[in-house]
């Protein structure tokens, strides 16, 4: 009974505090607000990663190419049409799903790495479509909104909040319906799966379109909030796809909470790693090596091993006790 009231509890404890957090004096400045921004928005890409990998087994490199395909949507809405990128959101759903569906025709008849290798293969004929077809995407020299719909970042923080959270009471849903069933059944044995009459090919394909619209959404937001995107930032293989993979891996792969555990840890790393002199492009390092660590040491991640690091560092007593039980 208490451990259920705990884990009803503690979600809105946590939606409490995120409510009021620009309320609260040194979280209302510029640079921490855009840093509670930057960790909802990789909490939405890690939960759209983990919904096709993490449960469905369908381990993805390029979802750059989903993120991509929703900031360009904005981007051209206000470059080539006139109106405000925030219409891309719901137009991303379209062009991302239709994009996915390409993606997964292609991609989905691989497994394992071969599948990994297409989508990352996928991500990056993007970027450089992206890069040579200047009259539409602008090239190089990307896309810049002239005029943003606000200067303070409250409102930015509070529409990516209501995104995240949508995206992870969706993705809650999905993972417990049968269509959750369904992603581990094939994630666990796929052959088995199909004897048992399971449409795998269909339910790895919804798999992957519902993990490429939450990604593409936060892509459009990206646009709206940031103001520039070009080919380089919004389909980047490291900077987008490697970081969604650390992001949940680091928090724990098909994990409810390891997603936006991992966006915490691995945001506040990186902007602590900018603070310190002489380090430069030696973080991309720094985050391997982290990722080396939880791969051998914690491999469920922060929130999957959670036991294990209350163990490591609690008191001698208490590592006797639970070695004794």
């Amino acid at each position: 009974m208490n451990a259920k009231y705990k884990t009803q509890i503690v979600p809105l404890v946590i939606l409490g505090l995120l409510a009021v957090a620009p309320l609260v004096p040194g979280l209302n400045s510029s640079y921490a607000m855009h840093i509670l921004i930057l960790t909802l928005l990789w909490s939405i890409i890690g939960i759209s990663w983990n919904l096709l990998s993490g449960y469905c087994g369908q381990v993805s490199f390029g979802h750059a190419a989903f993120f991509g395909i929703g900031a360009y949507t904005a981007g051209i809405l206000y470059h080539h049409v006139g109106i405000s990128a925030w219409w891309g959101l719901p137009l991303a759903v379209v062009t991302v799903s239709l994009g996915a569906l390409l993606v997964g025709f292609i991609c989905l008849r691989l497994r394992g790495p071969y599948f990994a290798l297409g989508t990352l293969a996928m991500g990056e004929v993007l970027r450089v479509t992206a890069e040579n077809f200047e009259e539409f995407t602008g090239g190089a020299r990307g896309i810049m909104l002239e005029r943003r719909t606000w200067v303070d970042k409250e409102p930015y923080y509070y529409i990516i909040l209501a995104m995240a959270l949508m995206t992870f009471i969706l993705v809650r849903w999905v993972v417990r319906s049968k269509l959750g069933y369904y992603f581990t059944a094939i994630r666990e044995d796929q052959d088995a799966a199909e004897s048992l009459g399971i449409n795998t090919t269909l339910y790895k394909n919804v798999a992957l379109v519902l993990s490429a619209v939450f990604t593409g959404l936060a892509g459009a937001f990206y646009t709206c909030y940031m103001g520039y995107i070009d080919p380089h930032i919004v389909f980047a293989l490291h900077d987008i796809s490697v970081i969604t993979i650390m992001v949940v891996m680091v928090g724990g792969v098909a994990m409810e909470w390891g997603p936006p555990v991992g966006a915490v840890i691995m945001i506040v790393l990186s902007e602590y790693v900018r603070t310190l002199p002489k380090i430069g492009a030696a973080h991309q390092t720094l985050f391997g090596v982290l990722l080396i660590i939880i791969v051998i040491f914690l491999p469920n991640g922060v929130v999957g091993d959670f036991g294990k690091i209350r163990r490591l560092f609690g008191r001698p007593g208490n590592k006797v006790a639970a070695g004794e039980n």
